[in-house]
């Protein structure tokens, strides 16, 4: 049987046309040092151990649409943020880099997108 501890998360990868950019982007909005930098990889982290949030390198890289659209490259993951409030926070993703997507499904969440154009929400925490 294979324990649980060899299994333990990491962190993710998200691809990007400017790893070093994306990254002190999300560096900025989560507080999170950048704790490794190298031509092409970037990787910010909760503390030096980790998780942590790597930025590569993509090259040929298409931000995916948000919402979905046939035949355009759909999102693959994305990151939910919570926060105390929500208009303040989304004022200074925007401050940031960010973009308001045009769709809103939730009153509670509020959809942007990073400087690659990657989905994120900002996810209010009552």
């Amino acid at each position: 049987m294979r324990s649980r501890a060899a299994g333990m998360w990491w962190g993710m990868a998200i691809e990007a046309p400017d790893p070093a950019a994306l990254a002190g982007f999300y560096s900025e909005l989560l507080g999170w040092p950048v704790v490794h930098s190298e031509p092409g990889t970037t990787v910010v982290a909760t503390a030096e151990a980790g998780p942590f949030v790597v930025f590569q390198q993509a090259e040929g890289y298409e931000p995916p649409v948000w919402p979905p659209a046939e035949g355009r490259q759909r999102p693959m993951m994305h990151l939910d943020v919570q926060v105390g409030d929500l208009e303040e926070a989304a004022l200074e993703a925007v401050a940031l880099g960010a973009t308001p997507a045009d769709t809103q499904p939730n009153p509670q969440v509020r959809v942007l997108l990073d400087p690659a154009g990657h989905p994120f929400c900002l996810c209010l925490d009552e």
